[in-house]
């Protein structure tokens, strides 16, 4: 029988990489995320606790179960899985691994969790993201969100990457990907400060032109009608 590998007593939490879908909660007051694999069912906080997505009454990580919450070592290898197409949509998620854990050689499984930052890729169209969307999908209760730049998020159900952390709380980092700012990236923390807000105008303004151009389809609409 091989034998178990010795007991770790890190003087600081290791560090992880993974990736997830932005969620927010029905009624616009939580955001957290869920998983794209294992347990992707169970929405969670960016400070928050595992649990046995088989119901077991056991603690994760189990070492006879597949329960807990599941990270690799290497961010390059949690990048790569964003290049498959079921995966395109979610953000990469830098997390520290709290509580009792089991080491992999490529990761760890562990019963709690911090979500430190969340890099968040381009819109579908290829500009930088100023907003995470409805994605079209979710969990009962939740919404997925979406990457979304200034010009694609329309009338969609959405918050600013600002609200985003903001909402989600406990220190959150959220880095807009492929932007030329802090060289390559934008990075908005939990309070506002100018960038988030000329983000946040951004959003704003995008909306605005939207609603007047559905508007002014509406008034040329009329006068047809009348005209005909």
């Amino acid at each position: 029988m091989r034998p178990w590998l010795p007991a770790e007593r890190p003087t600081e939490p290791p560090a992880g990489y993974k990736i997830a879908h932005p969620m927010l909660s029905q009624d616009g007051a939580r955001a957290g995320f869920t998983g794209v694999s294992l347990g992707g069912a169970l929405p969670y906080g960016v400070l928050d606790d595992a649990s046995c997505v088989y119901g077991r009454r056991h603690r994760p990580p189990a070492r006879l179960c597949d329960c807990g919450f599941h990270c690799v070592h290497e961010r390059e290898v949690a990048e790569a899985l964003l290049c498959t197409a079921e995966h395109r949509a979610a953000v990469l998620l830098e997390v520290s691994v709290l509580g009792a854990y089991i080491r992999f050689e490529r990761g760890f499984r562990y019963a709690r969790q911090r979500v430190r930052t969340a890099t968040v890729g381009p819109c579908a169209c290829g500009a930088p993201a100023v907003a995470l969307a409805d994605a079209g999908w979710g969990r009962p209760g939740w919404r997925a969100l979406s990457a979304a730049c200034a010009g694609c998020v329309r009338a969609r159900a959405s918050v600013s990457l600002a609200g985003f952390a903001r909402l989600a709380g406990q220190g959150l980092r959220v880095i807009a990907g492929g932007t030329a700012a802090a060289g390559g990236r934008t990075v908005v923390r939990e309070g506002l400060g100018v960038p988030e807000l000329v983000a946040e105008a951004a959003l704003l303004q995008a909306r605005l032109d939207w609603f007047q151009s559905q508007l002014a389809r509406l008034g040329e609409r009329g006068e047809r009608g009348e005209q005909g």
